[in-house]
């Protein structure tokens, strides 16, 4: 489904950190079996008063195959960063994350049961939360049976998501259900947040903590970062590719890479449109993203 997309973490620096955070904070806590050190119970929290496993459990998991597979997942939505750029989707990974857990908090001191750790560890709301737009947003690009049942690419995401899921029972299922309700307001705009974003100082900021040195494949990530933060393209942008090329058919027009296209495609735009959106943007997948979503506003 997003097999033409960039490889790696390109143009996707505020998932590359989520995905090396919970892998560095899952070894650290799993090293002789002290997992379960950072999954949290009412008593921890409202008697202990141990908030930072409230932070920790933000991003550590509570086992290894929990590891494996919301990595997996994390590492295959990063396609929605490149969609709405890392300002944005800092946004709404802190969105998602916050809601989680103040539902979360909210659970433990509703239920009162201090001798039972109910909810497990990991960024369970960002994953869960990102499960909303690839439902609405992300379009089955393959269709094939096995035995009698009908199937798609994205099966497999949704079973890798529900392995996720289920892995700890109720402990487990519970910030899952969550995240999918934290996902749910985002897409509903609850109080503008999708029209949030990073100021111009916040997201330089951010955009060199998450960058860092950058050699090779990744200069261009940081690049395309830095260009993510200038400000809204001008009026002119703002239209359909098609009526944007009539105006400007005097300016010399370079042909997009087949990277560029690729990614745009992964993002559920047509082939053609990703092209001349391209075209009229210098090759900047930001810029022609822009020019795809006002297009189809109109």
């Amino acid at each position: 489904m997003n097999g033409g997309s960039p490889s790696g973490f390109i143009n996707a620096p505020v998932t590359r950190t989520i995905v090396i955070s919970s892998a560095l904070f899952t070894i650290l806590f799993g090293i002789q079996s002290r997992s379960k050190n950072i999954s949290w119970s009412y008593q921890d929290i409202f008697k202990k008063l141990q908030i930072w496993k409230l932070i920790v459990s933000v991003f550590g998991f509570s086992s290894i195959p929990e590891l494996v597979f919301g990595t997996y997942l994390m590492y295959y939505f990063r396609v929605f960063e490149r969609q709405i750029g890392s300002n944005k989707y800092t946004v709404f990974a802190l969105f998602s994350f916050t809601v989680s857990l103040l539902l979360q908090v909210l659970t433990l001191w509703l239920l009162k049961v201090p001798s039972m750790n109910i909810l497990t560890s990991g960024p369970y709301g960002l994953i869960f939360s990102s499960f909303v737009p690839f439902y609405f947003d992300i379009p089955i690009s393959t269709r094939f049976r096995v035995l009698s049942l009908n199937l798609s690419d994205k099966t497999f995401i949704y079973l890798a998501g529900l392995q996720l899921f289920l892995s700890s029972w109720r402990r487990s299922t519970l910030p899952g259900v969550f995240g999918i309700l934290a996902g749910a307001l985002y897409r509903l705009n609850v109080l503008r947040i999708r029209r949030a974003k990073f100021s111009g100082f916040m997201a330089s900021f951010f955009s060199r903590l998450l960058s860092g040195p950058t050699t090779g494949s990744d200069a261009s990530s940081a690049t395309i970062s830095t260009r993510s933060r200038r400000p809204p393209p001008p009026a002119q942008f703002r239209v359909k590719p098609r009526q944007f090329a009539l105006k400007h058919q005097h300016r010399r027009l370079v042909e997009p890479g087949e990277e560029s296209i690729s990614a745009l495609v992964s993002m559920g735009f047509e082939r053609n449109a990703a092209r001349q959106a391209l075209l009229h943007a210098g090759n900047d997948v930001n810029v022609a993203t822009n020019i795809l979503l006002e297009s189809q506003s109109h």
